[in-house]
């Protein structure tokens, strides 16, 4: 027996596959993943879709880089050069508002970036789902729901009875 990644459904409508997803997070199944040519509202809370964390690590790569870029700029003009030129004072702190300003932002790009690349699992060149027959559908006209395979709530033949249950147009397994 070959190793399975999972089970998919293939369903006709959003409609359909809303219902599918709602209840199969009903059932208990925690890592039920949906894939739609378009975007389907209610999917994401129907799948148990969570608050994204990549809001907060932008933000906190926003702080660090604005504190590095200030504290940068600090310390060349207060400690490791100081220079009295006038009479102004050596922590001038409205010269530093642009550095500070441009680095936060690249420091909250970065983060993001960073984030979205390892919160999503990238770089990743296959995923499993995309060995299931006639998967490219799902980018033109198709709905599918696949139970993987390491889910808690996962056990073939039980899940195979529920996907049928559901009516699809078919179901299929996903090799590993």
């Amino acid at each position: 027996m070959t190793a399975v990644w999972g089970l998919m459904a293939e369903f006709a409508t959003a409609d359909e596959l809303l219902a599918a997803a709602l209840r199969v997070r009903a059932i208990g199944y925690q890592h039920a993943e949906a894939y739609s040519p378009f975007p389907v509202e209610g999917l994401a809370e129907a799948l148990g879709f969570e608050r994204s964390r990549v809001p907060f690590i932008t933000f906190l790569g926003a702080v660090l880089g604005g504190a590095g870029g200030f504290f940068m700029q600090w310390y060349s003009a207060v400690v490791d050069y100081p220079l009295n030129i006038g009479g102004r004072p050596l922590n001038s702190w409205p010269m530093f508002v642009p550095v500070t300003f441009e680095l936060a932002v690249l420091g909250g790009a970065l983060a993001a970036v960073a984030a979205m690349l390892v919160g999503s699992g990238l770089p990743r060149l296959r995923h499993p789902v995309f060995g299931a027959r006639d998967f490219d559908l799902a980018t033109r006209n198709r709905f599918f729901l696949c139970l993987r395979s390491d889910d808690p709530a996962f056990d073939a033949e039980q899940a195979a009875a529920l996907l049928d249950s559901m009516k699809p147009i078919r179901r299929m397994e996903v090799p590993l």
